[in-house]
């Protein structure tokens, strides 16, 4: 196979495809998304079996453990697939979406139309939910979809395309709309995010090393993160009951996605109080305590943390933790060493809970509540395309609205300017 020659027919077929896909109905798409999540259905042991393969040969292959995690399918994974398709289908229609209208001086009314990007990439590794979610997201948006999974997913992610393409064909819409790129080889993954002409926005999901070549080498604009080391902060007015119960799903619900808590700070005040349940709650679940010299002198098995343990997403049972001295060195301790992707602080005191939303400078800030909430399902948005923390055009959880633009409109009545 000839790679570029390969890629450049994919692209040439995308954009084509996203001309047909940029003028179609609201109905036309929604047909699609249901036909796409009844074949999930149907098909739910052809993707399990499929799955089953990539799972045995990543494991003999010795994939990481947090990657497996990632890979794997359950029952319950394809059923939340094929919801998820299915609230994608009943979210409004962003595309043509009219507003922000203000009468000019001159006469002429001028607001904005909501238009789709054109056609998005998704590189993405060891996630075969992933190629169901962009498929509708992008479906859904009026973007056609260019997917190229990691090869660890191969088998699962062919099963998945064609299933999409299905229910693409079954209401009447162009089957390459959406595209998986059907080579493991590295160097389609080159020419993906050089072609500037079929391709207008790339979208990786992986990690640090995919998203380092990406930034060194595309061409094509990206909505992207690097990584996910988010904080949970216990202020001195947190409720011990809450407190616990965050810390306890936030870090050990999952170990190897990008929303889970990789860092704690707990207020001086009450770090005696809070900080031996939570350590006793994180060692019996297995995780190491990388602690600051006070944390050590109050948790015993606490090892001490280095400056760069504060830096890290450890995608592993491993935990960081710092005792601080108020909200102030809290919010300076995170905007330092986060990665702008999630935190939240536990507290029952209001004022300090809104200056920790203005201040901190992530893309999803809570109050209360596990950082594990910070994902499109859970924020409404159907499902995800990934999560941005970058500050232009899309922050935080990207669903349809962050994969569309707008472009300006003007309405006159044989208007000329004097």
């Amino acid at each position: 196979m000839d790679i570029k020659d390969y890629m450049q027919t994919i692209g040439r077929q995308a954009r084509a495809a996203s001309r047909r896909l940029a003028t179609a109905t609201t109905a036309e798409k929604n047909a699609a998304l249901q036909a796409i999540a009844d074949a999930i259905r149907r098909e739910k042991a052809a993707l399990l079996a499929a799955n089953a393969e990539d799972v045995a040969a990543a494991r003999a292959a010795g994939l990481e453990p947090a990657m497996l995690d990632r890979l794997t399918l359950t029952d319950k994974g394809v059923d939340n697939m094929a919801e998820g398709v299915e609230q994608v289908a009943k979210l409004p229609d962003p595309i043509g979406e009219m507003g922000e209208f203000k009468f000019r001086p001159s006469g002429i009314q001028v607001g904005k139309m909501r238009v789709p990007l054109g056609v998005i990439g998704i590189i993405y590794e060891a996630r075969p939910n992933v190629t169901a979610d962009a498929a509708a997201l992008c479906l859904k948006s009026g973007n056609a979809a260019i997917l190229r999974g990691g090869s660890e997913a191969i088998r699962c992610n062919r099963a998945i395309a064609a299933l999409v393409q299905e229910g693409l064909r079954t209401a009447g819409l162009p089957a390459d709309c959406v595209q998986v790129v059907d080579t493991t080889d590295r160097a389609a993954v080159g020419e993906l995010i050089t072609m500037r002409e079929f391709v207008d926005v790339i979208v990786p999901r992986g990690g640090k090393g995919l998203i380092a070549r990406l930034l060194a080498e595309s061409r094509v604009p990206m909505i992207q993160h690097l990584d996910g080391n988010c904080h949970v902060y216990l202020e001195e007015e947190a409720d011990p009951n809450k407190a616990l119960k965050i810390v306890e799903n936030a870090k050990t619900q999952r170990y190897g996605t990008c929303n889970t808590a990789e860092s704690l700070l707990v207020d001086r005040a009450v770090a005696t109080m809070l900080l031996p349940p939570i350590a006793h709650m994180l060692t019996a679940k297995g995780v190491e305590i990388r602690g600051c010299a006070e944390t050590c002198a109050i948790v015993p098995n606490a090892v001490a943390a280095t400056e760069e343990d504060y830096y890290t997403e450890f995608l592993a049972p491993i935990i960081s933790v710092k005792v601080v001295a108020d909200i102030d060195e809290a919010i300076a301790h995170i905007n330092q060493y986060s990665s702008k992707h999630t935190e939240s602080i536990v507290t029952d005191n209001h004022p300090k809970a809104m200056r920790f939303l203005r201040e901190v400078d992530s893309a999803s800030v809570m109050i209360n509540a596990s950082t594990r909430f910070a994902d499109g399902f859970e924020y409404g948005l159907g499902a995800e395309i990934g999560i941005s923390t970058d500050k232009i055009h899309a922050r935080g959880p990207v669903g349809l609205e962050g994969l569309t633009s707008q472009k300006w409109i003007v309405l006159g009545d044989g208007h000329v300017r004097g």
